[in-house]
Order: C-alpha cells, then sequence, then structure tokens
C-alpha cells in the first residue's frame, strides 16, 4: 500500500526592508551631522558619505547644499509642530498648555543628545538670505504666535508683549543647553520664571474665571 507523505510548505521569507530614498537618507545624514556641529562647518562629502549617496544624487535632489539645510530645517520645523500639537492637546486649561511646553524642555535638557535650538544655532551660521535665517525666523514667528495666543487665552492683559517675554525666556533655554554645565538647574530656573511672569502677568479675578 502507498504511503501518503504531506509535503511541507516552504518557510516563507521576510520581506527585506524597504531601502530609504537618496533624499532621505541624505536629510537624515543633514540632520546628524548638522546638528551635532553645524550647518556650515559640515561640507557635501561629509554628508554624502554618511548618506551613502553620491555628490550627484544631492544635487540632483535638492540642486544645493543650502536647499538641503532648508529641507532639514523645514523637515525639523514640521516635527515640532506636531509635538507641541500632541503636548497642548494633552492638557485642558490654556494655563497648563502653557507650562506643558516650558516642562517638555526641562525632559529635553536632561538628556545629553539636546544640544540647544537648531534654528537659533543654524542662523546664527548664516549669511543674510540664506535658508538657515529663513527658516529660522519663520519659526520664531510661529513660536512667538504660539506663545502669545496661549497668552491670552490664559487672560493675559498685554498678551503680545507677555508672549515675547515667555519666548525669549523659551530661548534662554535653548542657549543652556549650548553652554550650562548644570542644564537641570537651568531648565527649572526658566521654568519657574515662566511660571511667575504667567502669575504677575494674569489678573487674581481672571485666574478664577480661567480655571488656572
Amino acid at each position: 500500500m502507498a504511503i501518503r507523505t504531506t509535503k511541507r510548505p516552504s518557510p516563507v521569507k521576510p520581506e527585506a526592508p524597504q531601502r530609504l530614498s537618496a533624499r532621505d537618507r541624505l536629510l537624515a545624514a543633514a540632520d546628524e551631522l548638522f546638528y551635532a556641529e553645524g550647518v556650515h562647518v559640515v561640507g557635501v562629502d561629509r554628508i554624502v558619505e554618511r548618506a551613502g549617496v553620491t555628490k550627484a544624487s544631492l544635487y540632483n535632489t535638492f540642486g544645493s547644499k543650502d536647499e538641503l539645510v532648508r529641507a532639514y530645517l523645514e523637515n525639523h520645523f514640521r516635527r515640532r509642530q506636531a509635538r507641541v500639537a500632541q503636548i497642548l492637546a494633552s492638557h485642558t486649561t490654556p494655563r497648563e498648555r502653557l507650562l506643558a511646553v516650558f516642562a517638555e524642555v526641562e525632559g529635553l535638557l536632561a538628556g545629553s543628545a539636546f544640544r540647544g535650538c537648531r534654528f537659533i544655532s543654524a542662523a546664527a551660521e548664516s549669511q543674510p538670505g540664506e535658508a538657515g535665517e529663513v527658516v529660522a525666523e519663520k519659526y520664531r514667528a510661529w513660536l512667538w504666535s504660539l506663545f502669545t495666543d496661549l497668552a491670552r487665552a490664559a487672560g493675559v492683559r498685554d498678551a503680545k508683549q507677555v508672549g515675547r517675554q515667555l519666548f525669549l525666556l523659551y530661548d534662554g533655554a535653548a542657549v543652556a543647553a549650548r553652554m550650562d554645565e548644570d542644564r537641570g538647574a537651568a531648565a527649572k530656573a526658566v521654568r519657574s520664571a515662566a511660571i511667575a511672569l504667567l502669575d504677575a502677568a494674569v489678573p487674581p479675578k481672571r485666574r478664577g474665571r480661567r480655571a488656572l
């Protein structure tokens, strides 16, 4: 009598991960090198070597190093907007939302990977009209507008002025990330200053009405 044998199915090989495009690899390399060393210090040769592409790929994709700088900063700008939106959505009152933005700074300063604001660093290296300056100005205008809107929602009378003061405090935290040895103490000082500024700017009656 013939004996039937069951043929075992061949194991399915997992699909190989899709290789990143040249654009994505260049942006990843730029994000790492520009942030660690500076947009002008790092040359095209270093970027293409880290990305594993040719110079032709860089110029075909971005046209110039300055446009790569622009794409790098705009990419991070979008990430910051998304992150801040998450922070705001996770809190209820305007005061909580505003202070949560500063609380995030404490967390960032606690980590060794944070080396300050990409936009400030890029703008400091850039000539007038270069991408580093242009995108940094857009980012800072958005940040000032954010703090102004949050201050107004919290009941601040002169929201534009207080928004600018909060914005400067936020800048100070970015500088502390580069310059201060005790970054934790610097972060707490910045957040304490933000609380004091907000408490002084919001009249007591408004604080009660807005459930601060």
